[in-house]
């Protein structure tokens, strides 16, 4: 068991840093044993807690457990980048969230995590032309964890949504990789009009709390949107917009903003 454990923890670092977490856990806090043992030590993979942890916080007198863990399990088993851009978001949430100083505490009790992995299942079945079993993700992640995405928005890793409360992204949304954003962001269209009509936010962008996005916009690459912002026009790359409705008020100041979460609008 030792030799499989070793070869484990080399081919999944993340995974074996959370399982050893989990066993110093335990040992602070006895009470808390058994969810510990059941949602972390009980699973091989981190693949299987998040099957167990999704299913559970997910299912309803509608849609017991038993069947989305089932749903969730095929998910994982036939599309491995779900379980790639998993250990991703982790480590996006781990590096740049103050309050994160464990990688377990994503999976145990960060509902922004917890609510971006449930959507790539969702998003997963809606690719495989389930709809229906997508949408009743969708409603459950927003009855639950108060985050709304549509599954057939594209979303890609390295997701960090901090506090994560009253989160809109839309159907034909297009997030990139390492965003940040805070609670109560919206992802918009600004009408009833159908067709691709939600913000494009490529890599490395930083979005601040209650921020709107609206239409189908482009906000480029590693830009800052201040807190409380209305973006209803194309952003450049790598500028700092700010105001109802935003304009660019500078640069961003820094080569990564998603992952310095740096929000003051002077150096």
């Amino acid at each position: 068991m030792a030799k499989q454990e070793q070869k484990l923890a080399a081919v999944d670092p993340v995974w074996s840093q959370i399982r050893a977490e989990a066993s110093d856990l335990v040992d602070e806090e006895p009470d808390m044993g058994g969810m510990i043992h059941t949602g972390v030590l009980h699973h091989r993979t981190l693949e299987k807690a998040l099957s167990y942890r999704i299913s559970h916080k997910l299912a309803s007198s509608e849609m017991p457990s038993q069947i989305l863990r089932e749903l969730v399990d095929e998910a994982y088993r036939t599309d491995e980048e779900l379980g790639a851009a998993a250990r991703a978001d982790i480590m996006a949430v781990f590096e740049r969230d103050p309050a994160c100083h464990r990688m377990i505490q994503p999976l145990l009790f960060f509902k922004g995590y917890q609510a971006v992995q449930a959507y790539r299942v969702a998003h997963w079945l809606w690719l495989n032309k389930r709809p229906a079993m997508a949408y009743f993700l969708q409603m459950r992640t927003s009855e639950v964890y108060g985050v709304d995405i549509h599954p057939g928005a594209t979303v890609g890793k390295g997701i960090m949504i901090d506090h994560a409360h009253s989160i809109v992204i839309g159907e034909t949304a297009i997030v990139g990789d390492d965003v940040s954003m805070l609670h109560a962001v919206t992802l918009g269209g600004t009408g009833k009009a159908d067709g691709d009509r939600h913000p494009k936010i490529e890599n490395g962008v930083l979005i601040g709390a209650g921020a709107k996005v609206l239409g189908n916009i482009t906000v480029g690459h590693c830009s800052r949107i201040a807190a409380g912002s209305v973006v209803l026009q194309d952003i450049p790359p790598m500028k700092t917009v700010a105001g109802v409705p935003a304009k660019v008020v500078g640069e961003a100041g820094c080569a990564q903003p998603s992952r310095t979460m740096n929000q003051l609008l002077r150096e």
